[in-house]
């Protein structure tokens, strides 16, 4: 967790809250997937119900099969 989203408190606010919200998640994920999760500054400011939204929106983007450019 970068200090650019924020001072401690706020730092271990969001890093409960993403907890929180993989954790059920994981058993989405196939066997012996390696998951980062990167909390960029604004997520300081963002809703539990928007944390969820963007991480459910990384994983579909992460599943989905990559295009060759």
């Amino acid at each position: 967790m970068s200090k650019a989203v924020g001072n401690a408190v706020v730092r271990n606010k969001v890093r409960r809250r993403l907890r929180h919200l993989v954790r059920p998640r994981l058993t989405d994920l196939p066997d012996g997937t390696l998951l980062v999760v990167r909390a960029l500054p604004a997520s300081a400011s963002a809703s539990f119900e928007r944390l969820g939204t963007d991480l459910d929106a990384a994983l579909a983007a992460a599943r989905s099969p990559r295009r060759r450019r």
